[in-house]
């Protein structure tokens, strides 16, 4: 597990600032002086009970169990606490009742509690996240080809600007690039440890935030960011080891599938359907959610196909990270705390109850004769799938489903 040190000495006139991610998928966040950094890691900052219930438009939606009434307190993780430029550093916070218990609502806790039902089982995971964005404003005239050079070249100072403040706040970006739609670019983070994968993906938002600034420009992470663009997605690698050994590769299964993977690629298979809601819960995320943008809209898996809900990634000399999956119906609305959570109890309970992976998809699937289900059916089916789900309630608790 990788620690990052926080800075032995901050400067007094510094601010700190600490992040949450609600239930909702909205980054939130309290600040302070340096000079108050302990108080913040220690006693925490007062936050009302509603910031359980906030929507993505900051609309309230205020349920029997949570209302204007009561108190928590945002306990800043001081370990993890990154510069982000000079005089201004950020953290990942976990969320605290008064009296100091964990709150049932904190998504960070959420995903180390799933992480520890993984590994009591003898599994560890690495994850590695993808964050798709578009550059607004854009020009109308401005030549775009899709992964385009002339595309990188033209918005070269805001690449350079975003290496150099990812350098600063020590999160590894292992590809930059050009993407499919006008304005759009990608970056993958190198992989982690599932909870500090989350933490680096909430901090490579704040720094391509940052660097757009630094060029005049805003960064959108929407699902659809202007109406007649691409849209964009967060899609999540996930690869899955026991006592050493790699349970996506050097088995006698499909494409190298060890029992164990399949299983557990069968585990996230049957899960999808329910997880929706938090995945990709928008309304724009159901734009997205359709075939032939590459965003996994039909039920199925597949070695490489990157119309599969979820893409086996061989292990090959192209692919320095060993096998993995990813996990394609995801978007940037989505909390990426509870996310990795569910996907992780997903693949647990797979491995769990044996189950067994349906025949990949080796063609698009829009060409497959197996009527492939898709995975958005409207909101309501969404919402109800994910209040069924065993594996979400195993997952994120009660408190965290209200």
């Amino acid at each position: 597990m990788t620690v990052h040190a926080a800075p032995s000495s901050i400067p007094h006139d510094s601010l700190v600032i600490g992040s949450i991610v609600d239930p909702g998928g909205v980054p939130r966040a309290k600040a302070v002086p340096a000079s108050r950094l302990d108080a913040f890691s220690e006693a925490g900052m007062g936050a009302s009970t509603s910031w359980n219930v906030f929507c993505a438009d900051d609309q309230l939606a205020f349920t029997e169990r949570f209302s204007v009434v009561g108190d928590l307190r945002l306990r800043l993780v001081r370990a993890a606490l990154r510069p982000l430029e000079a005089g201004l550093f950020w953290a990942p916070c976990t969320v605290h009742e008064q009296d100091g218990a964990v709150a049932s609502t904190c998504s960070r806790t959420a995903l180390a509690a799933a992480l520890q039902r993984l590994e009591s089982d003898g599994f560890q995971a690495l994850v590695g996240h993808e964050v798709e964005f578009v550059l607004l404003p854009l020009e109308a005239s401005e030549p775009w080809n899709a992964y385009g050079l002339g595309a990188a070249l033209s918005h070269s100072a805001f690449m350079r600007a975003l290496l150099r403040r990812a350098d600063t706040a020590n999160l590894e970006i292992e590809q930059l690039h050009a993407e499919y739609g006008q304005g759009q670019f990608e970056l993958s983070i190198a992989p982690k440890p599932p909870l500090e994968a989350a933490d680096d993906l909430v901090l490579a938002r704040v720094v391509v935030a940052m660097a757009a600034r630094d060029a005049g420009l805003t960064a959108s992470f929407s699902p659809l960011a202007l109406a007649g663009l691409a849209t964009s997605g967060a899609h999540q690698h996930l690869s899955l080891v026991q006592a050493g050994r790699p349970l996506l590769s050097g088995g006698d299964g499909p494409h190298g599938l060890t029992n164990a993977g399949g299983a557990a690629i069968a585990g996230i298979l049957s899960a999808l359907p329910s997880l929706g809601a938090v995945l990709a819960g928008s309304p724009l995320s159901a734009e997205r959610l359709k075939p032939g943008r590459w965003s996994g809209a039909r039920l199925c898996w597949g070695l490489e196909n990157r119309e599969a809900a979820v893409r086996l990634v061989a292990a090959n000399g192209g692919n320095p990270h060993g096998a993995h999956i990813e996990v394609k119906p995801i978007d940037a609305t989505g909390n990426p705390y509870l996310s990795t959570a569910l996907l992780l109890e997903a693949a647990r309970a797979g491995i769990e109850e044996a189950l067994v992976a349906p025949e990949p998809v080796d063609v698009p699937p829009e060409a497959s004769t197996a009527g492939l289900p898709l995975l958005h059916r409207g909101a309501d089916a969404m919402l109800a799938a994910f209040g069924r789900s065993r594996i979400v309630r195993r997952a994120l608790g009660d408190d965290l489903i209200e």
